[in-house]
């Protein structure tokens, strides 16, 4: 197996990875590491986003700078202001034990004052976008004479961007360079000819087809009417309590009024795009890496320098124009071998571009139905029950305030202290969703399913606790029974228990069946959703007898009723008074 320490890099490097607690190299810089290192020649490599490009140039870039010559040996191009940064931050990191050693980066937005000052340091290294690049050329703040390794990072987004005549410019303008290294998630023919015009004898690496996403990835996707859009992304984020992701919009004015709604009505959000100075952009990043943010609203260039690992769910307001950059979007989450889910909205008419897309990443997508007003209470209230469970108080607050909350409630029966306490937390929850209409698009005018053969909405005892997913769960189903995974329909996983849809005549014998297995050593219990205690969110016959959302008992009544450990269950998150998180 290769590692860091087995590489033949300088002394230096090696000890800042190992600093940095890195030891296994991902699949792309495992095959093209070992070759700059031996060999710089032209290269060119393929991998998606979040896979570690990155170390992948930048390793053996300064594994070859001289430090002791004082002029830029090295250039990095990047289509993005917030990629360039983020470019500087990493190889600042790998080169920290590399004494005399000088990376800057120069990028629009920011005063052109300041990075001419930079680079009068005489930095080894420049990271740059292109347009600022060619600034600084024309006012002869920079030369790149002796430029001797160039990399084009995210080749294809900079094609996509317009950047074709200025990458050519820069290019016929570094006289001296020697290897040029060019990684792109796709090789397009604009790409190749790039490479056609300005690399000699190249190498190809590649550690996966151009359009794959990540298999940890839960792809779903929500139906709902165009004028329901906005409603639905707020029945999402207030089900997923523990949401911390990207929202994505094609339009940097749809990017600005959707998140200026949320924020009017409480929600931790900031936007993300072009038109916005770098100083506001960079503010953004710093809380979202703080977790001050729940989410951010992002178009998709502004997006390109996002690289946070522990990002839990991408949400396509609206399904990108092009079909690819739907596996940009999904790779921003699952990095680092965790999980994510990618979520997407879309109206009825767009069904078939969830089946292109499909196609193109070569994985299944779950539909899923939009939760109604009753099943956001009850996530919020299991969330807040398991808060409550976890709390451990300091000892110097028991001590001072003990006697003062014991002589208060004296008189406060237990059973009515809790049902005050979850009613203070989730009466605002209540009041929102009590009378919350039906999302989910096509339920009156869909033609119902002949008699014998309507679907069954079923219970299992295994949710999210359980370490499962939808994809999870399905592939339980139809390993356990002889089923196609497509007849296995509306799912919906949650803490400690899930529901799904089956054929009518199947469900006996799915019921039957897995009711004889086990999971994970836990004995599996399947039965009609209907007389389950949990409910299903709808669990009628077929989507068409789905029943209104009400607020009867399911939101009020005894509160130890929504302890049954099948009644549902909540992920992470919060919820303080009229904020949604």
């Amino acid at each position: 197996m290769i590692t860091f320490s087995s590489l033949s890099l300088r002394e230096e490097l090696t000890q800042a990875i190992s600093d940095l607690g890195f030891e296994t190299p991902t699949p792309i810089q495992q095959k093209v590491i070992p070759q700059l290192l031996s060999d710089p020649i032209d290269i060119i490599g393929l991998a998606q986003t979040g896979t570690g490009k990155t170390a992948a140039y930048g390793l053996p870039l300064l594994h070859h700078v001289d430090i002791a010559v004082k002029h830029v040996q090295c250039l990095v191009l990047s289509p993005t202001r917030e990629l360039c940064m983020q470019i500087q931050e990493e190889m600042t990191k790998y080169g920290a034990r590399m004494r005399g050693l000088r990376i800057t980066a120069v990028y629009g937005g920011m005063p052109i004052a300041a990075q001419i000052r930079e680079l009068r340091s005489n930095p080894q290294v420049v990271v740059a976008t292109p347009g600022r690049l060619i600034d600084l050329l024309e006012r002869k703040a920079l030369s790149l004479a002796d430029v001797e390794y160039v990399v084009l990072d995210e080749a294809d987004e900079m094609l996509n961007m317009g950047f074709r005549e200025d990458i050519d410019l820069i290019l016929k303008n570094t006289p001296a360079r020697e290897h040029t290294w060019l990684f792109s998630a796709t090789m397009s023919n604009e790409v190749r000819g790039i490479a056609k015009r300005f690399m000699k004898d190249w190498k190809e690496f590649s550690v996966a087809t151009a359009n794959t996403t990540n298999e940890n990835i839960d792809h779903q996707y929500y139906v709902a009417q165009h004028h329901n859009r906005y409603e639905t992304l707020r029945r999402l984020l207030d089900f997923t309590p523990g949401i911390y992701g990207i929202i994505f919009t094609r339009t940097k004015q749809d990017c600005q009024e959707i998140s200026e709604k949320l924020m009017k009505q409480g929600y931790h959000v900031s936007p993300l795009h072009g038109d916005m100075d770098q100083k506001m952009r960079s503010k953004v990043m710093e809380r979202f890496k703080a977790k001050q943010l729940q989410c951010i609203v992002a178009t998709d260039v502004a997006a390109r320098g996002i690289d946070v690992n522990d990002i839990t769910h991408v949400i396509n307001y609206e399904l990108p124009d092009d079909p690819e950059v739907y596996t940009h979007r999904s790779g921003r989450t699952a990095r680092a071998g965790k999980s994510g889910i990618c979520m997407s909205i879309v109206s009825p008419k767009q069904i078939s571009n969830i089946r292109q897309i499909e196609r193109l990443v070569k994985q299944k997508f779950h539909k899923s139905d939009i939760p109604d007003g009753a099943e956001v209470v009850r996530k919020r209230l299991f969330f807040y029950m398991e808060q409550i469970a976890e709390a451990a108080p300091k000892a110097d607050f028991a001590k001072l305030y003990r006697d003062s909350i014991h002589e208060q409630f004296a008189e406060v029966d237990k059973d009515e202290l809790i049902r005050k306490l979850i009613w203070l937390q989730l009466k605002d929850t209540i009041d929102i969703y009590q009378d919350a209409e039906d999302l989910n698009a096509g339920y009156d005018n869909r033609e119902k399913p002949a008699r014998g053969n309507r679907s069954a909405r079923l219970f299992i005892n295994l949710g999210e606790k359980d370490g499962l997913t939808t994809q999870k769960l399905i592939q339980f189903i139809t390993e356990s029974v002889d089923i196609d995974e497509n007849a296995i329909e509306r799912v919906t996983v949650r803490d400690l228990s899930s529901f799904f849809n089956v054929p009518g005549n199947t469900a006996e014998y799915i019921v039957e069946t897995l009711s004889s297995k086990k999971f994970k050593g836990r004995k599996v219990r399947l039965e009609d959703a209907e007389q389950s205690k949990g409910g299903g969110g709808g669990g009628g016959e077929y989507r068409g007898n789905r029943p209104k959302p009400s607020s009867g008992p399911r939101f009020s009544g005894d509160v130890r009723s929504y302890g049954n450990r099948d009644g549902g269950g909540s992920q992470g998150g919060g919820y303080k008074g009229k904020k949604r998180y």
